[in-house]
């Protein structure tokens, strides 16, 4: 059993409140990280109503759970309330979920993204499950008149075995509302689990499924007019529009252009690069306006270098914005140039240099990766009515907070004034940390005074982007005459970052050791896509080392396991990464799981393991060839994420990744010409 405290910072405090009609409402900050000092304990306000993550029980027993973090498919909505549920001992039935909305005077972190929902959330979680629990104990003992250590409960009843008394958590709610916070409460141990490890539905798939309204394209309001952007080639911008056709359409109010930015910005981590001038129709219905948007007839002019300044996530820095309309072929032949040249040094560890020198066999091999879109089923889109004083937004976003000080500066609006809620988002992949699609539905809606929907076609979301950058990588490894790793080297580059994350494996598992990277700049807009850079890197570094082993003459498996021995009895360096029993024990499990030493006619078989965001992964993939094309049978997957909440939510979340990883890699290339995006997809008729 853990005992934790239930202050945690100056924001991370339980505060009980009585409700109307009976009830407790037990509120607590989310996510904190900071103890608080007695000057801020002490200037803590009286009045607890600013808060709103909260959990009510009421007098019916019912449990209510207000879910900060944006839903994305992460299955977070459910996930969370699990946690609750199991330290205060509720049974699920009881409980039911809300989406709060954007309140970051309430909230630490109202942010989906970068896999930390659930373990960020884990402690306060727990301790707010716990704290409920034990002041519904005091309640029950005060009644009761016996002692709070000889009362017990489960699945929402409290128990005095020696009496035989009982009752249900809603008769003593009201009672509990009055009871003092704890200032420590106890934590279940893992073994005593119920809830945590145990599938349950998804809490809003009912809502899914029969086409409740929950998604930012099913929002209206009375008097919301539609709006729709027209956009550049990327290295171009609107020089002029001629809208007589489309302004004399039916339905259609108006046709402008607006610059979501202004030139003097400085930018944040998910403010883009991405076009901010654009030519917009506004009208009735969507039909309408997507008609009146083909009508429209612009003239776009190539822009020049230029450059802004961006505050983001390693510091204040000066971004340079290339002119010039780029392609997919002269991105190639630019890569390859750079390919042949040192990168900026990463990681160096021992000398690599005079390692491939004496080496018995060295392999090089180099792979490419191209541009993908996110394409998210449901369409960017986002509803905003800005007035003189505030401004109101509902639509699909990851990172609200992010969004929130975009608009205001936009709008010259204090933050206090821009009011965000939170639909459930029809996919995210990382598109949706990226605000453009709020602001210029704010910047819209204030210029008509009027309440808008701005809605991209699929044609705009694919041409637009944010997408995952296009990436080479070239490893090189030395092989002595035992067939023993003796060096290795990577160096990464793309347009416009590079994929390298130079202390994950095998750094730290070789004497010579050598990460670069480098990056071209470009005027075409990335963002973060479905672990960033790693779903490169695993499939590049898995396909070497693959190769690798062969070339020693070792079962894939079985080479990776020697490295990780050596990474976890001998390691190099001190700035690894990763787990090396954790990696190892994904790999056992899948050899295992997959029977990795039977052969099947005619079936290919290989194997990859990989870390990132706190979780490892290795798969088996049986894959055969039919009339020359290839036929993925069967993936086995092993993950180790820690302690699993929801396992049938665990299970989709893999299957789904595997999935989109297999669509992207055969389907999902993207092409640019001239600035142009073009879908090309090659298949053989042969």
């Amino acid at each position: 059993m853990t005992l934790v405290k239930t202050t945690i910072d100056r924001r991370s405090f339980l505060k009980v409140s009585a409700l109307a009609g009976g009830g407790m409402m037990l509120s607590f900050s989310w996510l904190a990280g900071c103890k608080p000092t007695p000057e801020e304990a002490l200037a803590m306000p009286k009045e607890w109503f600013e808060l709103n993550s909260y959990i009510k029980i009421g007098e019916n027993g019912l449990v209510t759970l207000m879910s900060p973090n944006p839903e994305f498919g992460s299955n977070v909505k459910t996930s969370m309330p699990m946690i609750l549920a199991e330290e205060l001992d509720v049974d699920w039935k009881n409980v039911v979920v809300e989406q709060a909305d954007f309140y970051p005077e309430r909230f630490d972190r109202q942010f989906t993204g970068g896999s930390q929902g659930i373990r960020q959330g884990w402690k306060p979680l727990r301790t707010v499950g716990a704290t409920a629990r034990q002041m519904l104990i005091g309640a029950a003992a005060q009644t009761w008149n016996v002692p709070a250590s000889e009362i017990t409960t489960e699945a929402s009843m409290l128990h005095h075995k020696a009496s035989g008394k009982k009752a249900g958590y809603g008769e003593m709610a009201s009672l509990a509302a009055g009871q003092a916070v704890p200032k420590e409460v106890s934590l279940k141990e893992i073994a005593d689990f119920k809830v945590i490890g145990n599938s349950k539905k998804n809490v809003d798939g009912k809502n899914i499924a029969t086409g409740k309204p929950m998604f930012g394209m099913d929002y209206t309001q009375e008097g919301m007019l539609i709006a729709m952007i027209a956009h550049p080639p990327f290295g171009m911008r609107v020089k002029s529009v001629d809208d007589t056709e489309a302004r004399s359409m039916p339905g259609i109010k108006d046709v402008f252009i607006i610059k979501t930015l202004q030139d003097d910005y400085e930018r944040a981590g998910f403010d883009t690069t991405t076009f901010t001038e654009l030519a917009v129709v506004v009208g009735n219905t969507t039909w309408e306006v997507m008609n009146a948007k083909k009508a429209l007839k612009i003239e776009f002019e190539k822009i020049s270098d230029s450059t802004f300044v961006m505050n983001g996530w390693g510091g204040k820095q000066t971004v340079k914005v290339p002119g010039g309309l780029e392609s997919t072929e002269g991105h190639k032949s630019r890569m390859a140039e750079m390919a042949k040249k040192s990168g900026n040094v990463l990681r160096k560890d021992g000398d690599p240099a005079a390692a491939f020198k004496k080496a018995a066999k060295v392999l090089e091999r180099t792979y490419n990766a191209p541009f993908l879109a996110h394409n998210t089923m449901e369409p960017v889109n986002c509803f905003a009515y800005v007035t003189a004083d505030k401004a109101e937004l509902y639509g699909p976003t990851q990172a609200p907070d992010f969004v929130r000080n975009t608009v205001a500066a936009r709008l010259g609006l204090p933050k206090e004034s821009v009011h965000i809620k939170l639909p459930r988002m029809g996919g995210g992949f990382g598109l949706r940390a990226y605000g453009h699609h709020m602001v210029e539905a704010a910047v819209i809606s204030q210029k008509l005074n009027a309440p808008i929907k701005m809605v991209y076609t699929r044609e705009d979301d694919m041409t637009y982007g944010i997408y995952r950058p296009t990436y080479t990588a070239t490893y090189r490894a030395a092989l002595d005459e035992n067939n023993n790793l003796i060096a290795f080297h990577v160096r990464g580059g793309g347009v416009p970052e590079h994929p390298i994350h130079a202390n994950r494996f095998p750094a730290g598992a070789v004497d010579n050791y050598l990460a670069e990277g480098w990056a071209l700049e470009s005027n075409i807009t990335i963002g973060a896509f479905r672990a960033p850079r790693s779903n490169f890197n695993a499939a590049a570094e898995q396909s070497f080392l693959d190769e690798l082993a062969e070339l020693a003459g070792k079962d894939p498996i079985d080479f990776r396991l020697e490295l990780l021995e050596r990474a976890k009895n001998n390691p190099v360096g001190e700035r690894n990464d990763y787990d090396a029993d954790r990696y190892a024990g994904v790999l056992k499990l899948v050899r295992e799981k997959s029977n990795w030493n039977e052969t099947q006619p005619n079936v290919h078989r290989g194997v990859s393991a990989y870390f990132c965001h706190n979780t490892y992964v290795a798969e088996v993939l049986d894959l055969s060839m039919q009339n020359n094309k290839p036929v993925f049978e069967k993936v086995y997957a092993a993950v180790d994420c820690g302690i699993v909440i929801n396992p049938d939510a665990a299970k989709n979340m893999g299957e789904g990744g595997i999935v989109d990883g297999i669509g992207n890699a055969m389907f999902g290339e993207l092409t640019f010409v001239d600035g142009v995006p073009e879908k090309i997809i090659s298949i053989s008729t042969a």
